[in-house]
Formats: C-alpha cells, sequence, structure tokens
C-alpha cells in the first residue's frame, strides 16, 4: 500500500491535481470533509458525534477524524494505496497520522508538496472567486489573510514530514499538464 499527502496552500491545485493521481495511480481519495459528510450521511456512531459538534459551531477533535480515517482503512484493505487531500493540517494531526498507519502496517511515502508564488495563488484565487459568485473569494484582501493562515497553522506540517525526509517539492506553476507531469516523475521515483 502506498499513501501520498497532497499538500500545499489554498489554490495550488490540489483538488484539481488529486482527481489526476487517483485516476492515473488508482488511490483512494481521503479528504476528511468527504469523510465526515459520509459518516454524517450514514448516521454512524462517529458522524453523529461529528455532527453534534458541529451544530455547536465546535471544531471536529483530532481523534474523531483520525477514527473516521481509520474506518476508512479498515474498508479498502486490498487499496493499491491513498491520497491524503487536506489532512493533516496541524502538526498533532500529521503525528496522529502516523500513529494510525503504523498500528496499519503502512506509512506515509511522500508529501507532494505543491509550490505557488503567492501572487499567482492570490490571482488564482480571485478569479476562481469571481467565478464562483462568492465576492469573498474574489477579494485579494481575504485570500491573502487565508495565505496567512495557512502560512502560520499548516505549514508547519511540511517541516515535520521534512525530518522523515518524506517532502518531495513540485513546482505547482503552469498547465495543469505539466505540473501533472511533475507529479507523476515524482511519484513513480520514490
Amino acid at each position: 500500500m502506498t499513501n501520498f499527502v497532497l499538500f500545499g496552500p489554498p489554490g495550488s491545485g490540489k483538488g484539481t491535481q488529486s482527481e489526476k493521481l487517483i485516476a492515473q495511480y488508482g488511490l483512494i481519495h481521503l479528504s476528511t470533509g468527504d469523510l465526515l459528510r459520509k459518516e454524517i450521511k450514514n448516521g454512524t456512531p462517529l458522524g453523529k458525534e461529528a455532527e453534534s459538534l458541529m451544530q455547536k459551531g465546535q471544531l471536529v477533535p483530532d481523534e474523531v477524524v483520525i477514527g473516521m480515517i481509520a474506518g476508512a482503512l479498515d474498508s479498502n484493505l486490498n487499496a493499491n494505496g491513498f491520497l491524503f487531500d487536506g489532512f493533516p493540517r496541524t502538526v498533532a494531526q500529521a503525528k496522529a497520522l502516523d500513529n494510525l498507519l503504523t498500528l496499519k502496517k503502512t506509512h506515509i511515502k511522500a508529501v507532494l508538496f505543491l509550490q505557488v508564488d503567492e501572487d499567482e495563488l492570490i490571482a488564482r484565487l480571485v478569479k476562481r472567486g469571481e467565478t464562483s459568485g462568492r465576492a469573498d473569494d474574489a477579494d485579494p484582501a481575504v485570500q491573502r489573510k487565508r495565505q496567512d493562515v495557512y502560512k502560520n497553522e499548516t505549514l508547519p506540517v511540511a517541516d515535520y514530514y521534512e525530518n522523515f525526509d518524506k517532502v518531495q517539492r513540485i513546482d505547482g506553476e503552469g498547465s495543469i499538464d505539466e505540473i501533472f507531469e511533475r507529479l507523476k516523475s515524482v511519484v513513480e521515483t520514490v
């Protein structure tokens, strides 16, 4: 089983590239948002706990999210591997994920880190905001604040995995196909 984390700031193209990686390598896409929605829809104990917290405006604790990931791993024992998208977002989550994967006798093979110049990120996100009709997404000041939150809260995850030589930095600028070719060359050589 080969597991990857697709990592990068908002606007780096993770969503677009994750679809291509999943199709190319037969990976199971693990998006924590999707897992939460599925657990809630299916009325599982974890889903009920998450829904109760969310209705109160609280964040779902890492233990609940890790429990959902454990369930997804157990449900896909014959998978080629998993692509973690949007998780882990904190060093604590990264450590919890590593502990879970160790229990499951697997690990993160590589963190595929899409790197894009901040001005390019802002331009991409503002354009996406304009086409989605969400005024807040089209505001460059809002997008810069989101980049700052990413740098302060999520970027340390890359430093954590750097300690284990798992971070593969990929130029995230250019056409979708050019970026995908770069990703493929890394996936096929790690």
